[in-house]
Parts: structure tokens; C-alpha cells; sequence
């Protein structure tokens, strides 16, 4: 899907759609990799930052709220959060970035991220709708969740422990 603009209630809002495939991930993997402050940590955020477990918060369930502080040069940080909406193990997450009830002048958007068992391995449909923001906007969110997906290809490829332990 390519990025679509629309107009709500007076607020321009954008949305597009990212599809990945793990091969010979289950989707309970998938999933703790995004509800896990340990899992999440190795993959959330460009490669030019780092995301210390210890500044990601993560209470996945309706009304929990989340949290991930991303680390760059110099003291740099960058910290993005929200609300969960959803939260059906391990096929569907829905949570909020900034308050898309209420966002006043600044962005905000709704995410749903859909996990589907295939016979060989996972596919992954992330849905972004953002309010308050262009379409030039969407296109730089966009092109950062690629990358965000790359790394969690990479650590989904790794060795990983049972998500029990």
C-alpha cells in the first residue's frame, strides 16, 4: 500500500502498510520480539541509536501503556510511546504513538500489527494511520519502520532462548 492522505475532523492523516515474512519464525516469537523489553531493545530504532532494555517500558494490554527510549551520540534521546489497544496473543498488537484521541497540533497515529502462522514461518502485516501528519511525513515513518524491520529480521535469524525461560 502506498501512502494514502485523507482529511478527519480538520486534521490531515496519513496511512500506508508494511508486509514481512520471517521464515521459520513462529509467531510467538515475532510477538515477543515486540512485547519484550529484552527483545524489543535489539531491534527498535535505526541503527545509528541504541534502545537500552532498561529504558523500554512495555505493558502489553488494553489501556498498558509502552514506552522505548532510543539512545544516540552525545546524550542524544529520542523517546516514543503510547497506549495499548490490543493485545491478542500471538497474532495482534494495536497500540497508540502520542494521543490520536486527542493530539492537538501534533502527530499521533494508531498501529496495528497483524502475525499470521504460515507453514513456513510468519507473516507480518504492520498498519500505521497517522493524524496530523503529510504524506512526506508518512514516507520518512515509513522508510525508519524498514529499517526498525530489518533489524528484527536480523534478530529473529539469531539464536534465540525460548520465549518461556
Amino acid at each position: 500500500m502506498k501512502t494514502a492522505e485523507h482529511e478527519i475532523a480538520g486534521h490531515k492523516a496519513t496511512e500506508y502498510e508494511i508486509a514481512r515474512d520471517f521464515a521459520a519464525v513462529p509467531p510467538e516469537q515475532v510477538y515477543a520480539a515486540w512485547t519484550r523489553p529484552e527483545r524489543l531493545a535489539r531491534w527498535f530504532g535505526p541503527r545509528i541509536f541504541t534502545t537500552p532494555p532498561d529504558r523500554v517500558v512495555l505493558d502489553p494490554r488494553p489501556g498498558g501503556s509502552w514506552q522505548a527510549t532510543m539512545l544516540g551520540e552525545d546524550g542524544f534521546e529520542v523517546t516514543l510511546g503510547g497506549v495499548y489497544r490490543e493485545a491478542v496473543p500471538p497474532a495482534r498488537l494495536v497500540f497508540t504513538t502520542g494521543d490520536p484521541d486527542d493530539p492537538g497540533d501534533a502527530p499521533a497515529s494508531v498501529v496495528t500489527v497483524t502475525l499470521e502462522e504460515r507453514p513456513d514461518g510468519t507473516a507480518m502485516r504492520f498498519h500505521q494511520f497517522g493524524i496530523n501528519t503529510t504524506a512526506e511525513h508518512a514516507e520518512q515513518a515509513r522508510a525508519g519502520w524498514m529499517e526498525f524491520f530489518d533489524r528484527l529480521t536480523e534478530h529473529l535469524a539469531a539464536k534465540l532462548t525460548p520465549i518461556d525461560s
